[in-house]
């Protein structure tokens, strides 16, 4: 069994006067449940295009001198390095250019609804060629096009190495005649490659502004005014007006300029595993702009929670299903698996 420690989140708006370095984590507030919001510079994203998440591309921290759940040396849980369920045998394995494979991916998808909030999750990701391995808010309806809005907030680690991550918002006016969404995504380097170990991410999505974390470190900002394109969600921040879940996927794009050329061949010898160690959601109060802890899943057991739901549809190069997800050891993993066609 794990044990787990609390992380009070940090009430940097009562240091604000002190400090306003957007990379600095938060002093820790009297009241271990609540944050109040930092005061940061924004950062202008570069803007590419945007497709459904729920059908081709969606869009993913812990600091090590402040968390104990990291740090503590008198852990022993379950080592992803050695675990045999996602550890793939180290002998090479040649595929068999005769026989065709179908390919599986996962999502664990939120059943709460959230308006507002600070979002976090430490994981240890996945990266190989063709591979999305990703964290991210969802307005459920946003798929249906049309008349229906798109809201969508992103973290994404991409099959061309782990040491880089994207960072992105995804908005889609609710009119017929718009065909294309408004994404801005960004591309991060890490400074370390993000499927070695666990890390701590981060979403925080406030009226004013949209925020990314890293291992307690704001690496993005987006505020209310910035725009992109024409139309009615120019002002992407200020369009984040639909209640949206959290969600975890794994799955292969098509696009290999985007994420590398996906060829199955590194599943030859095991699953892939994106491991989800705990997942914590906190409300964000309007009045005085502080975050409060909701709820907080350690994925203790064999089940998943009430909180979660998984997926079982298409996601361009894999089809989710349900069976990998799997919930062991206090970890929630996410697998990439494959199955001879004949």
């Amino acid at each position: 069994m794990k044990t787990k420690f609390l992380l009070p989140i940090i009430a940097l708006g009562l240091f604000a006067a002190c400090s306003d370095d957007s990379s600095s984590p938060a002093p820790v507030a009297s009241d271990p449940s609540a944050v109040v919001d930092p005061t940061q510079n924004p950062t202008d994203p570069a803007t590419n295009p945007a497709i459904d998440p729920a059908q081709t591309q969606t869009d993913p921290a812990t600091d090590p001198a402040t968390d104990p759940a990291v740090t503590d040396s008198t852990q022993t849980p379950t080592d992803p390095v050695t675990d045999p369920v996602v550890t793939p045998d180290p002998t090479p394995v040649v595929d068999d250019p005769n026989v065709t494979y179908t390919y599986y991916g996962a999502e664990l998808s939120g059943r709460d609804q959230f308006k507002y909030g600070r979002f976090e999750a430490r994981m240890k990701m996945v990266s190989i060629p063709g591979s999305v391995s990703s964290m991210f808010l969802y307005y459920d309806d946003s798929y249906k096009n049309g008349d229906i809005p798109w809201n969508e907030i992103d973290i994404e680690v991409l099959g061309k190495g782990g040491t880089s991550w994207q960072s992105n918002i995804i908005t889609r006016e609710g009119d017929p005649s718009i065909k294309k969404n408004t994404s801005s995504e960004k591309i991060h380097e890490y400074g370390f490659d993000a499927t070695e170990d666990f890390h701590l991410y981060a979403l925080i999505w406030t009226p004013e502004y949209v925020a990314w974390e890293i291992d307690s470190v704001e690496i993005r900002r987006d505020t209310l005014g910035i725009t992109r394109g024409t139309h009615a969600d120019a002002d992407q921040v200020a369009f984040l007006t639909e209640e949206q879940s959290l969600r975890f996927n794994l799955w292969a794009s098509k696009s290999a300029a985007w994420v590398g050329k996906f060829t199955g061949s590194e599943l030859a010898a095991g699953p892939q595993a994106q491991w989800i160690d705990y997942v914590r959601t906190y409300k964000y109060d309007e009045a005085t702009k502080t975050f409060t802890l909701d709820w907080q899943d350690d994925f203790d057991g064999t089940d998943l929670s009430d909180h979660w739901g998984t997926g079982n549809w298409e996601m361009e190069r894999v089809m989710l299903n349900r069976d990998n997800v799997v919930v062991e050891d206090g970890y929630c993993k996410l697998l990439m698996t494959r199955e001879a066609d004949n």
